[in-house]
């Protein structure tokens, strides 16, 4: 297994038109862009490649932006910002399930209380699984309450079939320096319990046709994600007919050249590039 392995993004000028550039764990630590990564995104644009950045925040795209604005990766950093929360509430406005039609009691789980995944929908919060007709995963709180104060939580929905819609399958999340069970373990324990999950985000199908579609004209060959996980950003570009390039930051930060292989083997994809970080 020998995958080419770049110092930066630069080596890769001359096979790339656009990139579909992942956040978390990759521009930034959910708190600070990491060094050199604005100045790498606005290189990349000023050699006329296409950059959209590809998240899977369960948020809407405003909310998404701000944060990053309140970052320093202003508007000037990318041609697009698109995350799985916004594609979610898009799909889901243009063909409402039936529980979406009425007046329906949502549980959610998230890093905070806002519903704007489903803004314009009769919804009413409620705070246990007895209560709801929808468990909303948007996130994952497992660094503040532990993975089981969240999971007794919402077992009782998973028991009664109750469905479930997840806009961050992400299994992993890094906060405050240590890895946590992210928004998609949870989704992947409610489905294992018997519950119905509705998956948006890497590596799914929906967010890469929203995000192609952005790039209209450019071959899929020359378009490449980027990103540290090898099951959501690496996984999913490949399926899209992508190239992929794994950063090892993130939730890979740490691990060496054997751990890095198991993982490739683990999510049966190979990653064009692999590179230190996210670097011109």
């Amino acid at each position: 297994m020998t995958i080419r392995a770049i110092s930066g993004l630069a080596a890769l000028a001359d096979a790339a038109d656009a990139f579909l550039i992942d956040q978390f764990g990759t521009i930034h630590d959910g708190e600070t862009p990491y060094p050199g990564a604005i100045e790498t995104l606005r290189t990349l644009r000023a050699a006329g490649k296409r950059v959209i950045l590809l998240s899977n925040s369960g948020r809407r795209a405003s909310n998404n932006i701000h944060r990053l604005a309140a970052m320093g990766i202003t508007a000037d950093c990318f041609d697009a910002s698109l995350c799985s929360g916004e594609v979610a509430w898009q799909v889901l406005r243009a063909a409402p399930p039936a529980y979406l039609r009425r007046r329906c009691r949502v549980l959610l789980f998230a890093r905070d209380p806002a519903l704007d995944i489903l803004e314009g929908f009769d919804i009413a919060p409620v705070e246990t699984a007895e209560e709801a007709d929808l468990v909303m995963i948007a996130g994952s709180e497992a660094d503040r309450h532990g993975y089981d104060a969240l999971w007794s939580r919402m077992a009782p929905a998973a028991a009664r079939g109750v469905p479930a819609i997840c806009t961050n399958p992400d299994r992993l999340m890094l906060a405050g320096g240590r890895l946590h069970p992210g928004a998609g373990a949870l989704a992947e324990a409610y489905q294992a319990a018997g519950g119905t999950v509705r998956w948006f985000g890497k590596p799914h199908a929906d967010v890469y046709d929203a995000a192609l579609a952005l790039l209209p004209g450019v071959p899929h060959a020359r378009i490449f994600g980027v990103g540290d996980s090898l099951e959501h950003d690496i996984a999913g570009a490949v399926a899209a007919g992508c190239r992929g390039l794994l950063v090892r930051t993130g939730i890979i930060d740490g691990l060496d050249d054997a751990a890095v292989r198991v993982e490739m083997r683990r999510f049966s994809t190979l990653p064009d590039a692999v590179a230190p970080r996210f670097a011109f």
